[in-house]
This record gives C-alpha cells, sequence and structure tokens, in this order.
C-alpha cells in the first residue's frame, strides 16, 4: 500500500469532514500531479473511496438532523442519471490521449468553477450577514426552516452536478451545495452540508459502479484513498465544531484555483505569480468588501464587537 497517498487521502478526508467539500476537487489533481496517476483512473479511484467516505459524514449529519431528505430525494431523482450518462460519454469517447487531456481540461474547468463558487458563497453569506444586522434583511435562521421545495430547479441541480461528477469525480459537494444556496436561502450552512453529504451517497456510489464496469478503476489507487480518507472526515467532522469555516474555505478556494490552472496547463512560473497576486489582493477586496457593508474588517475583530452588543442589550438581572 502507497502510505503517502494514504496520507494524503486522510487530509482530504479532514476536509471533507470540515466542509463537506473538496474530496474529487483536491484528490483527483493530487493523484495526477504528484503520484502521477493517469486521469481517467484518477477519477475514477477518487470515486470509489468517495463512496465509501461520504456515507460515514452523511451517517453523523442524519443523526443531528441536518440533513433535509425532500430536498436529497429531488436531488437524486437528476443526479444519479445523470452520472451514468457522465460516465457512459467517456466510455463512448475510448481512452486514447485525447480523451485523458479531455478529462484533465474538463477537471480544470470544474475546480476553477468550484473555487469561484466557494467565494460566491462567501459573498452571500456576507450579505446576508449584513442584511440581518442592519435589519433590512430577515434574521440569520437558528432553527430548522419550513420552505417549498423546488422540484424542477432541484432536479436540474441534480443533473448539472451529477454529469460532471460522472466526468470528472468535481462537482458532488462545491458545485451543488452552491446551487442549493441560490435555491434554498434559508439553509442553515449546517443543513447546506448535511443536505448535500447524503444527496452525495448514492450519487458518488452510481457514478463509482459506472466506472467500475466502464471506467479504469485502480484497486492499488483505491484503497488508500478508501484507508486514509475514512479516518479524516471523521476527524474533520469532529473539528467543524471547533474551528472557523471560513478560514477553511479560503483555504479550499486557494487550493482548487491553483490545482484548476495546473489542470488546464499553465505553466509553473504564471501559476505562482498568479497564486501569490491573489494572496495578495484577495484580503483586502475581502475587507473592502467587509467595510462596504457595515462590518469591521475583520471578522474576529467583528464578532467580539457583536458578543459586547449581545451582552449590552440584555436586560439588567434585578432578582435578589
Amino acid at each position: 500500500m502507497d502510505v503517502t497517498m494514504a496520507i494524503a487521502a486522510f487530509g482530504v478526508g479532514i476536509c471533507v469532514g470540515l466542509t463537506g467539500m473538496g474530496g474529487g476537487a483536491l484528490m483527483t489533481p493530487i493523484l495526477v500531479f504528484f503520484f502521477n496517476v493517469p486521469p481517467l483512473a484518477a477519477v475514477s479511484s477518487d470515486l470509489l473511496s468517495s463512496a465509501v467516505m461520504k456515507p460515514v459524514g452523511s451517517f453523523m449529519h442524519l443523526r443531528q438532523k441536518t440533513s433535509n431528505l425532500q430536498i436529497v430525494k429531488w436531488l437524486i431523482i437528476g443526479s444519479v442519471p445523470a452520472a451514468f450518462c457522465g460516465v457512459l460519454i467517456l466510455k463512448l469517447l475510448g481512452t486514447s490521449d485525447t480523451v485523458q487531456n479531455f478529462i484533465q481540461t474538463a477537471l480544470g474547468v470544474a475546480l476553477l468553477l468550484s473555487a469561484i463558487l466557494l467565494v460566491v458563497r462567501a459573498y452571500l453569506r456576507l450579505l446576508e450577514h449584513a442584511r440581518s444586522r442592519s435589519g433590512s434583511g430577515p434574521p440569520l435562521p437558528r432553527a430548522r426552516p419550513s420552505m417549498p421545495i423546488r422540484p424542477l430547479p432541484t432536479i436540474m441541480l441534480g443533473v448539472i452536478g451529477g454529469l460532471l461528477v460522472g466526468l470528472t469525480s468535481v462537482g458532488s459537494g462545491s458545485i451543488i451545495i452552491i446551487g442549493l444556496m441560490v435555491i434554498y436561502p434559508g439553509l442553515r450552512a449546517s443543513q447546506l452540508v448535511g443536505t448535500d453529504l447524503a444527496q452525495a451517497v448514492p450519487l458518488v456510489i452510481a457514478a463509482a459502479v459506472g466506472h467500475a464496469f466502464f471506467g479504469d478503476l485502480q484497486w492499488g489507487v483505491a484503497v488508500p484513498l478508501i484507508i486514509g480518507s475514512v479516518p479524516g472526515v471523521l476527524i474533520g467532522s469532529k473539528l467543524a465544531a471547533v474551528l472557523a469555516g471560513g478560514v477553511v474555505r479560503r483555504a479550499l478556494a486557494f487550493v482548487l484555483l491553483g490545482s484548476g490552472l495546473k489542470m488546464l496547463g499553465l505553466g509553473n512560473t504564471s501559476t505562482i505569480v498568479l497564486l501569490i497576486a491573489v494572496l495578495l489582493i484577495a484580503p483586502a477586496m475581502w475587507m473592502l468588501a467587509r467595510r462596504r457593508f457595515g462590518l469591521h474588517p475583520l471578522a474576529s475583530v467583528q464578532r467580539k464587537i457583536d458578543l459586547e452588543n449581545k451582552a449590552k442589550s440584555k436586560p439588567p438581572n434585578n432578582s435578589s
């Protein structure tokens, strides 16, 4: 067994447990660039490990009742057939160098889209928080909301996510969870992750079964991924209660950006220069955005201010 591959899968499992994202988006590029696994074999093997890892995280969220099973039902209706279609498209294309290049390009596009959607998700949450504080929007939801289910948009989201997963193994977390934010803005972060992980179980199993028959599954790659990722997702789920999810998501977006650029064939120097520019410019832009919405540039300071204001607003205890 490749121990280094298992260690890498362990780290990716922690990211999945923390955020519900990053399984295929991180593991597949790692397999391609660091372990020289062909793109098609990387997709097939990663999907099999996800089919084992995702149910672990999903079970924990089901116990906590943070999964909306009505939404899960409509997502599955769209995503499972689409995942099989994605695998069949790869089968029809064959396993030539042209197909491998196609998969690598599709991975690059999916990774960049995931990074962009993570930023969009963070911006939407910032906007929601600012409106709640100013009184121009509803308070942030604290209980499980009762909301109308929207079958058609939910099925379409499942189709898009399922097709991407079947083709690239990317999308079961990052892309679908962003779509859920748009379709169901009343869902809390924990409910988004719980619902997404629940629907991801049949989705990645369907894609994994398809790749087992028609893809390029390599057990020498899949077994270390399973051994490393399962304990990783368990630890990540526990750490999610004590670590700031925003920090993890920003780091994840940065990694996705770099992986996507490399998948699209950008040179090492250009990739490094672009990533350094993002690292220098993005924090300043984010602080300006927070200022624009009347928030302190630093989220940690804002949390302290909110706690102080909450303490001041409490009525004094006059009981003797």
